[in-house]
């Protein structure tokens, strides 16, 4: 049996990577955050306010896929990564379709934008924020998160949910 793959998904400023470690902490499933296989012209770009577009994202959604296949085989993954469109989530779930699970953090603009306005060293602007909500397909398969609870709270509740 293989173990999961869990995608923690939502736009920039949600709260990906601070849940998907207290998850990891919480579950002992190793926790990777997707900025960190982004490209440097990716990073670069985004640092210049220019939002990516789907060729910029290919290489990154295919890296991440192949990280979850990977993981799959050894103790799993959480993995957090914007995955704004039904076709990057069906990329990065080939091949593992049975054992990815999707957490949607979903919250109100304005909120994340404050949030986002208080992060230090971060290469997305707050002014791409509108884009990645422009662009945003809400999941019809994930658990839906509500980002106004604490970290701990939306672990604890994900925890729950997939029964870890």
């Amino acid at each position: 049996m293989s173990a999961p793959v869990i995608y923690i998904m939502g736009v920039s400023g949600s709260g990906k990577s601070t849940v998907g470690k207290k998850l990891s902490a919480a579950t002992g499933i190793p926790f990777f955050d997707g900025d960190d296989f982004h490209s440097q012209a990716n990073k670069e770009k985004m640092k210049a306010g220019h939002a990516l577009n789907d060729e910029d994202r290919k290489d990154w959604l295919l890296c991440l896929n192949q990280l979850a296949k990977g993981e799959i085989l050894k103790k799993g993954a959480i993995i957090a990564c914007s995955a704004l469109k039904e076709r990057y989530r069906d990329l990065l779930s080939e091949g593992i379709d049975k054992d990815a699970h999707w957490i949607f953090l979903q919250g109100d603009y304005h909120l994340i934008s404050d949030r986002m306005k208080e992060r230090r060293d971060h290469y997305m602007p707050v002014s791409l924020l509108q884009s990645q909500f422009e662009t945003l397909e809400a999941p019809a398969n994930a658990i839906i998160i509500d980002i106004s609870q604490t970290p701990e709270e939306i672990a604890q509740a994900i925890i729950k949910k997939l029964s870890l």
